[in-house]
């Protein structure tokens, strides 16, 4: 029998090689194709805004230099890396909560196989990277919480602060940062090198921008959209359809895992009233900027909450103490099953049928409602062909240019780059 510390190994494999199996074949659409490109560019990022993921595209870059891999590979490597690692982290934050290893791996299943996620594991995007340091900001806490182990409060920090210099959203988890700090005050030691630590990351945000001559409000502003305005901007209609479509994105992800969640949220609040709050300003906060950040992908910007409801699910399973919650736990295994049904239910409907011919230049309904990427369809190859869109796709058109010019500056054959 495996020994127990083997599990986070075990899982990091397993899951490394799911995400593996099902990723993109070519280069998707979206942010996709911009982020190769930087990496294919190779020069490293000297400017933290919110929309060039700093600490991403320069890992990437170090990993294509380091391996002599394409950067695209190295891409691949740091997105599956990452996610990979992410399960392993839930796996071990529910450990520490519950001390029952069948239901630390069923969470783990049932955060590796959320759809937001495992799509972000599929795909060159900035999210599973973000994924890893967020979820081990979470682990501190818990470590802190339940197991009085004073260091994690300074390592915590760390975490926090180190998310910040890859994705500006984790701003979003500084209120529960400040309360975290707060229930330690009687630590001071620990307190006030907590505070020290964030604050150094967080401030050389803004040194490191105004020293490369960008504005004060550069790390959380870009001159690229007007997304936080339009935010504020939408009728009261458009507000509740916002909050409608999460409580969707929600039940699609954890399908009726969501039950153990909610029980979860009851159980830490009569339990640990302080970690309980701490965990719901961080939940208040990211949920509601997710919900109606004025973006077509506000998607992925769940992911940090799904992570909490997550562990709240470990929680809730644990809470019920009832035989027949450990006998239904297989059914963690069947959640690529259920994308499967969902998609062959919604593509046999009138509207399912409009919707995957009308989005079929990326794929369709498989696109948007299965998470695995093989056998994709490429931005690369849809932009050397000239096809069109139904809807405007610019943006992306623009960045694939940008990377096809550098490609053929590189010998690369038309034929040869519609492959990637």
């Amino acid at each position: 029998m495996l020994k127990k510390n083997y599990y986070p190994f075990i899982l990091f494999l397993l899951f490394f090689f799911i995400y593996y199996a099902g990723s993109f074949t070519k280069i998707p659409f979206a942010d996709c194709v911009g982020f190769v490109f930087l990496v294919e560019k190779g020069d490293f990022m000297s400017a933290a805004t919110a929309t060039t993921h700093f600490l991403y595209i320069n890992t990437a870059i170090l990993l294509k230099n380091l391996f002599n891999i394409s950067a695209i590979e190295a891409s691949r490597l740091l997105v599956i890396g990452s996610a990979a690692a992410t399960v392993s982290v839930i796996y071990a934050s529910v450990k520490t909560i519950t001390k029952t290893e069948w239901i630390s791996i069923t969470s783990a299943f049932v955060f590796g196989f959320s759809f937001s996620f495992w799509r972000n594991a599929e795909i060159v995007e900035v999210y599973t990277y973000n994924s890893l340091w967020t979820s081990l900001f979470f682990y501190c806490i818990i470590k802190s919480f339940t197991e009085g182990k004073k260091q994690y409060i300074v390592w915590g920090s760390f975490c926090l602060g180190i998310s910040l210099w890859i994705h500006i959203q984790n701003i979003m988890l500084i209120p529960s940062f400040l309360l975290f700090i707060f229930y330690f005050r009687a630590e001071k030691k620990y307190m006030y090198s907590s505070l020290l630590v964030f604050t150094v990351l967080f401030i050389s945000l803004f040194i490191l921008n105004i020293s490369q001559g960008l504005s004060f409000n550069s790390p959380y502003s870009s001159d690229q959209g007007t997304w936080v305005q339009d935010s504020f901007k939408k009728s009261a209609m458009q507000y509740a359809q916002d909050l409608v479509k999460s409580v969707v994105y929600l039940l699609y992800n954890f399908n009726l895992f969501t039950v153990f969640g909610i029980v979860g949220i009851i159980a830490l609040y009569k339990s640990d009233r302080k970690m309980f709050f701490v965990f719901f300003t961080a939940s208040l906060f990211v949920y509601g900027f997710a919900t109606f950040y004025a973006v077509s992908d506000n998607y992925v910007f769940f992911i940090p909450f799904n992570i909490i409801f997550a562990l709240s699910i470990g929680y809730g399973m644990f809470s019920i103490k009832k035989p027949f919650v450990k006998k239904i736990s297989w059914v963690c295994l069947l959640i690529p099953a259920l994308y499967i049904a969902a998609f062959k239910i919604a593509y046999n409907t009138d509207k399912g049928k409009e919707f995957h011919d009308f989005k079929s230049y990326k794929g369709g309904l498989n696109y948007y409602m299965l998470p695995w990427m093989n056998n994709n369809s490429g931005i690369l190859e849809f932009t050397i062909e000239k096809k069109k869109a139904p809807e405007p796709v610019n943006w992306m058109t623009y960045s694939a240019l940008e990377y096809i010019k550098l490609l053929k500056s590189k010998g690369y054959t038309e034929e040869e780059i519609k492959k990637l």
